[in-house]
């Protein structure tokens, strides 16, 4: 490939990863959007977090089977109690790091 073929690959990856973020941000950012709709876009990263973590809390890895005693679902349990008391992004991260470090001694 030419560096000319590059330089065209180059702007065409960025088109588009750029245009189907831009134009929809472009279209709607003088509309006002129906409260519902808010409302339901708002679940999106509640539900993405929740695909992204429930198979790492409740499946194993190789067979992806169903298994309640795995080491990152101990220490949720208890993060998300802090979590949820004290409202703290920072505490939450530490506590869940130490708590998963202390279960690689104990589990």
């Amino acid at each position: 490939m030419t560096f000319n073929d590059y330089l065209l690959l180059f702007f065409g990856m960025g088109a588009v990863t750029y245009l189907p973020r831009a134009l929809p941000l472009l279209y709607l950012a003088h509309r006002e959007l129906p409260r519902g709709l808010v409302d339901w876009l708002g679940l999106i990263p509640v539900s993405i977090l929740g695909a992204l973590l429930a198979p790492l809390l409740f499946c194993t890895e190789p067979t992806r089977t169903f298994e309640l005693g795995k080491p990152e679902l101990l220490v949720a349990i208890p993060t998300l109690a802090f979590a949820v008391k004290t409202r703290s992004l920072g505490g939450t991260v530490l506590v869940g790091m130490l708590l998963y470090w202390l279960s690689g001694f104990v589990l």
